[in-house]
């Protein structure tokens, strides 16, 4: 049993109560591996007793049980980084490794699809096609995803941007949305804070928040109205990258497809720039 992912698995069927032990648990394995239930309790506002029948709920005999959990699996595990080293030590292990760590990809991409509803899709989709204003944010390792959507995004149907908390000045940037506004949180672990408080803003603004991270608990999930997780079996978000980049071309092809009219128009407005000033063939040479 891996206590992580049965939380994640039961969730939903907990009661509140029992969600702010779970929450609170992964957020403070440390505190779960030292304080008693009751101190628990007290700590997050609810009784020893609600404490004990989570326990109950994610199928251990008790507290004691829950605790020897812990400390065995969230207090012992390695950093994200340490998880996906050692997973490719493995993988260097066989044979022909660049095919081993590419079907590796391949079966986070599968594991993704099932994970994701398609009406949840059609809606993200439909909404990126009627909104007035995308704003799109995601920082440390969720930059460069964030990065590649915003600009394409802006590509394939204009007025799309990349909010940088260290050089965008965020308070007029959340003032300008609004109900026409879309805004996309790219939030992986470890969950940075500014992105949590920007779609927090951006919700109470008016603006339509799609929430893309790694996990169905994730603090993301509080403020989003859309969630969509990227599913990586070695829990690492490294390793979560081509499942994420592959749900996100899938978005921009959504868009394009279901969106001809506008698509082509800035398919044509891109053929009129003058290139040659801009770009450079294969085998070609500045002038």
């Amino acid at each position: 049993m891996i206590l992580k992912e049965t939380i994640e698995k039961e969730f939903n069927n907990l009661s509140k109560g029992q969600q702010k032990a779970a929450k609170y648990l992964l957020d403070h394995p440390k505190d779960f591996a030292v304080k008693s239930a009751g101190e628990i309790g007290k700590r997050i506002g609810v009784s020893e007793t609600t404490v004990i029948r989570f326990c109950y709920s994610i199928q251990l005999s008790g507290y004691s049980e829950l605790q020897k959990m812990v400390r065995e699996q969230l207090l012992k595990a390695n950093s994200t980084l340490g998880q996906y080293f050692t997973s490719k030590v493995e993988l260097a292990e066989k044979p022909e490794f660049l095919a081993s760590v590419m079907e590796k990809d391949c079966l986070h991409i599968r594991e993704t699809l099932e994970d994701i509803s398609q009406d949840d899709f059609d809606v993200l989709v439909k909404r990126l096609i009627k909104t007035k204003k995308v704003y799109v944010t995601g920082l440390r390792s969720s930059f460069a995803a964030a990065s590649w959507l915003s600009f394409t995004l802006g590509v394939v149907r204009g007025n799309a941007k990349l909010i940088r908390p260290d050089t965008d000045d965020l308070l007029l940037t959340v003032t300008e949305m609004d109900k026409d506004a879309t805004f996309i949180a790219i939030s992986f672990d470890r969950y940075m804070k500014d992105t949590i408080k920007l779609a927090e803003l951006a919700k109470k603004q008016g603006a339509f928040v799609i929430g893309i991270t790694d996990s169905a608990i994730a603090p993301i999930k509080e403020h989003a109205d859309l969630l969509f997780q990227i599913h990586s079996s070695e829990k690492s978000t490294i390793d979560a990258a081509p499942a994420l980049f592959s749900f996100l071309n899938a978005v921009i092809a959504g868009v394009s497809i279901q969106d001809r009219d506008r698509f082509q128009i800035r398919k044509e407005q891109y053929e009129k720039l003058e290139s040659e000033h801009f770009f450079i063939q294969p085998g070609g040479k500045l002038d």
